[in-house]
């Protein structure tokens, strides 16, 4: 089985903001292919099913962001799988709303979400597929930015590249990560 988890913070409030592309993400996978995400286990909202015959599991943290890596550990634990067997999807504040990247592995880059992830996992080593968001003006507060929802000029970008990333990791369920990889980080975007 293989996980595909969309961070996020959970509730009404902050759905559509900048911190919750994964989350987006996520939704557009479980719309395209299927599969509900309902079930309320492992602190996450999950669903299984079945993307180009492969099962997986659709997993949207409730931990709110900054202790995503809990959820995570405990569904890995529970499935008995490796960091190997799993994707996320999160917010990039370090490139322009609406561009993709794809990586192996890595630092948390100040994301904390996903330092809760290499806290709770113990590892970096585990694949990622960041939706860029863009930076705040300077002198803004990070968290007031990330924690807003797009304005109506950015809307078309973030929706296209959430698309792109739920495309991305249905072809990871039938080909290495490494050749999806290759294939969305050379895009023009």
């Amino acid at each position: 089985m293989k996980v595909i988890i969309g961070l996020g913070n959970p509730g009404k409030k902050y759905e559509d903001t900048r911190h919750n592309a994964g989350f987006m993400a996520i939704d557009k996978i479980s719309e395209k292919w299927g599969i509900s995400v309902q079930q309320n286990k492992f602190r996450a909202l999950v669903g299984e099913g079945r993307i180009e015959g492969e099962k997986v599991l659709l997993v949207k943290p409730q931990t709110y962001m900054n202790l995503s890596g809990e959820s995570v550990a405990e569904i890995l634990k529970f499935y008995k799988l490796i960091p190997d067997e799993l994707v996320v999807i999160f917010d990039d504040l370090d490139m322009p709303t609406g561009q993709l990247r794809l990586r192996e592995k890595g630092s948390a880059g100040g994301h904390n979400g996903i330092k809760s992830m290499i806290q709770h996992l113990g590892t970096q080593d585990f694949k990622r597929i960041k939706v860029g968001i863009g930076r705040p003006e300077p002198g803004r507060s990070v968290s007031d930015y990330v924690l807003q929802s797009f304005p109506a000029g950015e809307k078309a970008d973030i929706n296209e590249a959430v698309s792109l990333a739920a495309d991305a990791a249905g072809m990871w369920t039938r080909e290495p990560f490494v050749k999806v990889m290759n294939h969305y980080n050379s895009l023009k975007q």
